[in-house]
């Protein structure tokens, strides 16, 4: 839970168990074909973000004992860029630090959605070539910007 200037509590978080499909919405926003979500979102954990009403969510998925995957995480447009992304991110990072030693993210090559991951303690690591080309059915845009190589990132946590 997180205060507001009037130091009334706002914002809070909630691991979701049961009906993750429910956010699809949402997880869409970040991963735009359906049959991708579905290969992470049952065996990952879902957090939601609410302040007053639904902001942001994120799926977190274990890899091995010692790296977890940041697969998807998404805020509404509306509400972008107020600081609720960053807020998941460092609760997830304090959620699993004791957990696992690296929190990885994999994304397009879109200059301000790896800043928005660098800003959250991520370094760029690795890219897996024409990942987004081989994996979904159809081109994939970002704005202007055909996605075509997964960037991915690390964090140790």
């Amino acid at each position: 839970m997180f205060l507001n200037k009037r130091n009334r509590l706002t914002m809070k978080i909630k691991k979701i168990i049961e009906n993750k499909k429910q956010f699809l919405d949402l997880l869409l926003l970040a991963d735009e074909q359906e049959n991708m979500i579905d290969k992470y979102l049952a065996s990952g954990d879902l957090f939601a973000l609410f302040d007053d009403d639904l902001k942001t969510i994120c799926v977190v998925v274990k890899i091995d004992n010692e790296t977890c995957e940041l697969k998807n995480i998404a805020t509404y447009e509306k509400y972008q860029g107020k600081g609720y992304g960053k807020a998941l991110i460092n609760y997830v990072s304090d959620f699993y630090k004791n957990e696992y030693k690296t929190m990885i993210v994999g994304t397009g090559e879109v200059p301000w959605i790896l800043s928005f991951y660098e800003s959250c303690g991520f370094e760029k690591s690795y890219r897996v070539k024409n990942f987004f080309t081989d994996n979904y059915d159809q081109p994939m845009f970002d704005g202007e910007i055909q996605l075509i190589d997964m960037i991915y990132l690390t964090k140790d946590l």
